[in-house]
């Protein structure tokens, strides 16, 4: 008998995942706290639910894909939750960027259930979403992992067991701090580049092919010179992780300084307006500030 399915969350990223999923996997049952997005989600190969407690009570294989520690707690452990409705032998797989002590909580509370339970975030924004090549990185048991591998590789090219549960939280922690610090020192250099003068279209071409090259430099220029910051990824989910990484550090203690600072740049740009924005706005921070114009 064919597994069922489910996947609860149907924001930018997740409902890019779950018509990847639905492609290999027909009968995919969705549903998100918004009910249009659930209604627009529906098709021949997807069947909008109800609720979460109808998508534990139909559905041995459940993924998440949602904004916070909070609701990815709430939505699995709360009243009329995941853990209370879903059949014993059950998987849950938490898509969704969470803080990995909430993991941790999470899977210890499954377990008296018998329910497994993967973390595995993703990497690789709204574009690799939509083409199915994103990036898993699971934590939890090499077995479980093993049997549900081809379910994500259905939404990813790249597939990876970093270790127990919580280690796919904390190999997410590590991208989001290269990432987050990546686009600030991208946003804080073509401001210094531009206020001496030099055209930052010329400046990008001039530095893509070295060492500066990589693909968040191509992703910051493409924004920095369309002005559309079109997310993807936001600053407000980017500030989101990064403090989700700043607690797992001092869980940890270990020091984090780099990621303290972007931490607060990207506050920053959420306190200025463009929180809702695509992470390459907070350029807009050095402009402000250098009255540099923008043309």
């Amino acid at each position: 008998m064919a597994q069922t399915i489910g996947f609860i969350g149907l924001g930018v990223m997740g409902s890019a995942m779950a018509r990847n999923l639905a492609k290999k996997f027909p009968g995919l049952w969705v549903y998100d706290a918004d009910k249009k997005k659930t209604a627009a989600a529906a098709s021949q190969a997807v069947k909008a639910a109800s609720g979460v407690e109808e998508i534990g009570a139909g559905c041995g294989l459940v993924f998440l894909s949602l904004p916070s520690s909070e609701v990815v707690k709430s939505v699995v452990l709360g009243d009329r939750g995941l853990s209370s409705s879903m059949r014993k032998g059950g998987l849950i797989i938490d898509t969704s960027t969470t803080e990995a002590r909430t993991e941790i909580e999470i899977e210890a509370a499954l377990k008296e259930k018998g329910i497994a339970f993967l973390d595995a975030p993703v990497s690789g924004g709204e574009k690799a979403a939509i083409e199915g090549t994103l990036s898993f990185m699971a934590g939890g048991d090499e077995k479980v992992f093993r049997s549900a591998k081809k379910y994500m590789a259905a939404m990813g090219s790249s597939v990876v067991r970093t270790g127990g549960v919580s280690m796919g939280q904390l190999a997410k922690c590590v991208n989001q701090i290269i990432v987050g610090s990546t686009f600030s020192a991208i946003a804080e250099s073509f401001a210094l580049g531009t206020k001496a003068g030099l055209d930052p279209k010329v400046l990008y071409e001039a530095i893509k092919g070295g060492w500066a090259g990589s693909k968040l430099l191509d992703v910051a220029a493409k924004d920095m010179f369309s002005r559309e910051f079109k997310p993807g990824g936001t600053v407000d989910i980017h500030w989101k992780d990064l403090g989700y990484c700043l607690s797992a550090a001092r869980d940890l203690d270990v020091f984090t300084p780099v990621t303290a600072l972007v931490h607060e740049i990207f506050k920053a740009a959420r306190a200025g307006g463009d929180g809702k924005k695509s992470q390459p706005a907070i350029v807009r921070l050095w402009e402000k500030l250098l009255k540099i114009e923008v043309k």
